[in-house]
């Protein structure tokens, strides 16, 4: 499909893709937009201009600081808005008047644009679904011998985050700080963390509600899904390994977690279907998924230091996955859980089979034993106060990419 408005080839946001996001149009506030090539959309104006269905949505539902009601409406209509923004920037479509008219008053410079966080975030649940990542953690903390835990090849482990503290991407946060046990001290300090770190991760954003009671069937659960972004869990290492036993996670992770601005829809990613890694031993009938549940999505992840170039340190890839969105999902509300539209569910850090596919610091530098050397001839243990997290993705296949843009977020001094 070509655009009549100009788009890169490697642009993230081809006509294949119509993701949603909440930008702040100048004059006017917050809209729900979406992105073609470096260009933003404000959908409020094609909706006051009679290009969706004024049977489904008013023009005020795009006129909106958060996209949960406009999601509420279901795959089928949020699909049809996507189609006719499809048909209205075909070439083939292209009218002089009609284009002159959307440019002056629909289309901003991207750089222009600020974006916000997408949805109203419920609750936030976080699981950690990558054999690779959690072979390695148990590897350097646990035995070698016996890396996973009895359950892990059984169900998706998941825990409860929280959702207040997830922040858009180009977001500052502050070191954390937390108690920390050092090895050679008989009791812990209070201090900063000395160990921070991010994860590479994919969330998706649910976008249909369960009944409190009612389970979720794998086969159906795509149906509540409504789309993907990036997803950056940071993490406080020394805090965490301080903190963890009995409970699990706490303020190691509730400081900060960021996310893509445009949310990039089921439908956009089709095309990248693939399957998933063999489970082994069988799962259980609740959890058995079939055809392409996997997504072949290129991650990048770099750092660039306050005063130097960005640089990758990590590359790695959403295929590699052993339990899938689905599973996740399904195992999620098999209790009878109820999920709500805008609540996000975090994919779990994602690490391939090499060393330089590692989704964490903790991974790459092996727990600050194997510095990483960027460019600018400083080394990296963990994060350093000014760098800045850039995380990336993207599919591609028969010259068809869409993606997610970036995920960003500087590290500032901890806060007096």
């Amino acid at each position: 499909m070509k655009s009549w408005i100009e788009i890169k080839a490697d642009s993230d946001f081809s006509l294949h893709n119509i993701p949603f996001g909440i930008g702040v149009i100048p004059g006017s506030g917050p809209r729900i937009c979406t992105r073609i090539g470096d260009k933003v959309v404000d959908l409020s104006i094609m909706a006051n201009n009679a290009y969706f269905d004024r049977s489904v949505f008013k023009d005020s539902d795009f006129v909106a600081s958060e996209l949960n009601n406009f999601i509420s409406k279901g795959k089928q209509a949020t699909g049809k808005v996507r189609s006719a923004i499809i048909e209205c920037f075909l070439e083939k479509n292209y009218n002089e008047s009609e284009a002159g008219f959307i440019s002056d008053f629909m289309l901003y410079d991207a750089s222009d644009i600020q974006m916000l966080l997408p949805v109203r975030i419920g609750d936030y649940t976080d699981f950690y679904s990558s054999i690779e990542h959690a072979t390695n953690v148990g590897i350097m903390f646990r035995d070698p011998a016996n890396a996973l835990l009895p359950n892990w090849r059984h169900i998706p482990v998941g825990y409860h985050g929280r959702a207040s503290s997830i922040l858009v991407s180009g977001s500052s946060i502050y070191r954390p700080k937390g108690q920390v046990k050092p090895a050679d001290a008989s009791s812990p300090v209070f201090k900063p963390t000395g160990q921070l770190d991010f994860e590479l991760e994919t969330a998706f954003v649910i976008g249909k509600e369960n009944r409190l009671g009612e389970s979720i069937p794998i086969s159906e659960a795509e149906d509540y899904i409504f789309g993907m972004v990036l997803f950056n869990d940071l993490s406080a290492r020394d805090i965490q390994s301080w903190e963890y036993v009995p409970l699990g996670p706490f303020l190691s992770k509730n400081f900060a977690s960021v996310i893509s601005p445009w949310v990039v829809t089921m439908e956009a990613l089709e095309l990248f279907r693939c399957a998933g890694p063999v489970q082994q031993p069988e799962v259980l009938p609740y959890l058995k998924s079939d055809g392409d549940r996997n997504f072949d999505l290129n991650l990048d992840v770099l750092i660039k230091p306050g005063k130097g170039n960005e640089a990758s340190v990590c590359q790695s890839n959403f295929k590699y996955m052993y339990w899938n969105m689905s599973q996740q999902l399904a195992h999620h509300t098999v209790n009878g859980c109820n999920m709500r539209v805008g609540d996000l569910c975090g994919s779990g850090t994602i690490s391939g089979h090499a060393e330089g596919s590692y989704g964490s610091m903790l991974e790459l530098t092996w727990k600050g034993t194997r510095p990483i050397v960027l460019p600018d001839g400083s080394d990296r243990k963990f994060l350093n106060d000014n760098d800045t997290v850039i995380m990336r993705g993207f599919g591609d296949k028969g010259g068809v990419r869409v993606g997610f843009g970036e995920a960003t977020v500087t590290i500032l001094p901890p806060k007096q």
